[in-house]
Order: structure tokens, then C-alpha cells, then sequence
């Protein structure tokens, strides 16, 4: 049967086909596909390592080591200044053991945190003079600061203990003839205020003389 469609009307139609966009590529997807890469052995095709921009800002700032589909480890980069400032490490089951960030953000680690069964921070090792030697020890209960330990001396011992309730520092004792036990111990009151000074331990540890501050 001949075609009823007049020359005009055809015309139109082709216009508007031609008219029609093809359909924008999804913004969110393109992101992914320049940015998710993955690493394969050559001799086995497990996967090896994978590519991941986290920010979500077109680049990528995250790197990490696989075995398979088992998470060993990750570098991210989260300022994107070219310097890892964040090393996370996986144990079995994905489980994360051990976190490294480098505080200053150059690319060298000097706090380590540790995760409890929570997955929050339940201990902390610090080096406080950024030169990767550990000098300051944290435990933590529900993202609460319980208690602390420092070496002031940079013999490897701690010399300084610190113990907290809601975050604050209540006692803080020393350690003033370097043999590893404290000799002296400070109290706070709820506004910091110092109350009292403990010193002359016996031999189990308990103090002999106590002087009462502002009293």
C-alpha cells in the first residue's frame, strides 16, 4: 500500500528523530569508571590492587592491596597534597587491626590506633615528636580517653601515668627516680584544680604522705 504520509509530514518526522539527544552519560558512573581500577596477577588473574577515589571529587585518593577479594591494606591521600596521610590494615575477615596517620599530613605516620571488637579506637600509640618513636600510649572505653602513659625521657619506659573519668585527667602520677614504679601523684578536682599531692609509696605501692592543696 502506498505511503499516506505526505511529503511535509515526513520531513517533520525526521527532524524531530534527528532532534532527539542520545542519552547523557550518568556523571556519577563516569566518575567510578575513571576511578576504580583494578590490578590483576599476571600468572594467577587474582586480583591484586584497586584504585578509589573515597572524597568523591573525580580523584583518586585512595590505594589498596588485595589478595583476591581480601582487603590487605590501604594508603589514602585524603588532602590530596601527593603524600599518604592515612594507612589502614585488614586482618581476616576484613577486619580492621591497625591504623597509621600521619598527623601532619607530610607522609610520615606518629599516631597508630588500634580498634577494639567495636571498631572504635580502643588503644593509641602517639610519637609526640613526630620522629616515628613512640613516647605516649592511649586507652580508650566507648571513644573516652580512660587512662595514658608517657615516656618524658626517651628511655622506651613510661615515666608518666594519667587516669581519666568523662574525658578528664583526675590523677597524674611520676615516676622521679627513673625505676619504673611512680613516686609522686597528683589529684584534680572536676575543674582541674589541683587537690592534693601523694608521694613516698611503700613497697606495694601505697602512698605514705598526703598534702591537701588549697585547704
Amino acid at each position: 500500500m502506498a505511503s499516506s504520509l505526505k511529503p511535509q509530514v515526513a520531513g517533520l518526522i525526521v527532524l524531530v528523530l534527528f532532534s532527539i539527544p542520545a542519552c547523557a552519560p550518568d556523571p556519577e558512573e563516569e566518575r567510578i569508571k575513571a576511578t576504580t581500577k583494578a590490578s590483576y596477577d599476571k600468572e594467577t588473574g587474582r586480583l591484586r590492587a584497586l584504585t578509589y577515589d573515597k572524597n568523591k571529587d573525580g580523584v583518586i585518593d585512595t590505594w589498596t592491596k588485595m589478595d583476591g577479594t581480601k582487603i590487605l591494606s590501604s594508603e589514602i591521600d585524603a588532602d590530596q597534597n601527593g603524600k599518604i596521610d592515612r594507612w589502614e590494615y585488614y586482618g581476616e575477615g576484613g577486619r580492621l587491626e591497625r591504623v597509621a596517620i600521619a598527623r601532619a599530613n607530610d607522609g610520615v605516620a606518629d599516631m597508630w590506633l588500634y580498634p577494639g571488637p567495636d571498631g572504635k579506637a580502643a588503644r593509641t600509640e602517639v610519637s609526640t615528636k613526630h620522629d616515628s618513636k613512640v613516647d605516649r600510649w592511649e586507652w580508650y572505653e566507648a571513644d573516652m580517653l580512660v587512662r595514658a602513659e608517657d615516656d618524658t625521657n626517651g628511655d622506651g619506659k613510661a615515666d608518666k601515668w594519667e587516669t581519666c573519668q568523662s574525658g578528664r585527667v583526675v590523677t597524674t602520677s611520676f615516676d622521679e627516680n627513673n625505676d619504673g614504679r611512680p613516686d609522686r601523684r597528683l589529684s584534680y578536682a572536676a575543674g582541674g584544680a589541683l587537690i592534693s599531692i601523694e608521694s613516698d609509696p611503700d613497697a606495694s605501692g601505697n602512698y605514705r604522705k598526703q598534702v591537701d592543696v588549697g585547704k
